[in-house]
């Protein structure tokens, strides 16, 4: 019990910030026109400025790695089968299987990294970049091909969507990261104390836009597809992994850090695919809120009792 009490002192935080940005949207401060632009802000430059700062300055993991990506591997390709199978369980046509699809397989970059550092620090970081540079090509990836497979897609709009992971700030920051670190160059010590302070933003920021963007109002008559995206992503993601990592013998300090990312709620960027592609945009809205809604509880739990 206490080690729980020990994590939601750690994860509270994180959620406190997700809570005071819902309220600043509420209060309208300081004015809806300006939290698109600290999104982008974050998303470009803080947020690659944080993972190249810490991977290019921090001796990477290297014990069990191998093993590590196979288990990620493995686990996303059984919650692609489980989310494929639940939506045909429950009859769902193409708009709502992309959604309840996404929001089970999706998640939300700003909370993981946030709730990573909070609770391990600079190792959580790396851990969590290698999360991210694995995974985001490939959710993303499997999702544009629900829409493909589903004929709302052409072969222009393939090229449309997955060329720009080419250009993802995430994926190549952490590609510059690993290179400096690597190379044994490592990050010019004058440019250090600036991106330190730059960092420092990036966390902070991005957990007030991921509040600014709840909105509970779509819950209300979302139905089974919303609560079966919750139970895919909250609790059969970090089952599937946990047992995984079990039979793969993964290193603990490996596992304690990536079930935050696998118990993560699904991302923002999921709306804009789901509009962009014929998806259920109103059911996408409300699995992201509800999910962040209810991380609040799961994530705790599923770091206190799997890891």
């Amino acid at each position: 019990m206490t080690e729980l009490f020990s994590i939601l002192a750690a994860l509270g935080p994180v959620f406190a910030l997700v809570a005071l940005g819902a309220g600043l949207r509420w209060a309208n401060f300081p004015g809806n026109e300006f939290w698109p632009l600290a999104e982008r802000f974050t998303y470009y430059l803080l947020f690659p400025v944080l993972l190249v700062l810490k991977i290019s300055t921090t001796a990477l993991p290297q014990q069990g790695l191998g093993l590590v990506i196979v288990t990620l591997l493995l686990a996303l390709l059984l919650m692609v089968l489980l989310a494929l199978l639940l939506a045909r369980v429950l009859g769902l046509a193409l708009p709502a299987l992309s959604s309840l699809f996404q929001g089970g397989i999706r998640f939300n970059t700003y909370v993981g990294l946030a709730a990573a550092a909070e609770l391990f620090g600079e190792q959580g970081i790396l851990w969590g970049a290698l999360f991210l540079g694995l995974m985001v090509p490939l959710v993303n990836i499997a999702c544009v091909t629900v829409f493909i497979a589903g004929g709302r897609s052409g072969r222009d709009r393939w090229r449309g969507l997955l060329l720009p992971l080419l250009k993802n700030p995430l994926i190549i920051a952490c590609a510059l990261g690993v290179g400096l670190n690597l190379s044994g160059l490592g990050m010019p010590s004058p440019l250090i104390p600036v991106l330190e302070l730059l960092s420092k933003m990036a966390l902070p920021l991005g957990l007030l836009a991921v509040g600014v963007g709840l909105n509970l109002k779509v819950v209300r008559g979302a139905g089974a597809a919303l609560w079966g995206s919750c139970l895919l992503k909250l609790v059969l993601y970090p089952l599937c992994f946990a047992l995984l990592a079990s039979l793969l013998s993964l290193p603990r300090d490996a596992v304690a850090v990536l079930l935050i990312f696998v118990s993560l709620p699904t991302a923002p960027s999921a709306y804009i695919l789901a509009r962009q592609m014929g998806g259920d945009a109103p059911l996408m809205a409300a699995i992201i809120s509800l999910q962040t809604l209810l991380a609040a509880a799961t994530m705790p739990l599923v770091i206190r009792f799997l890891a």
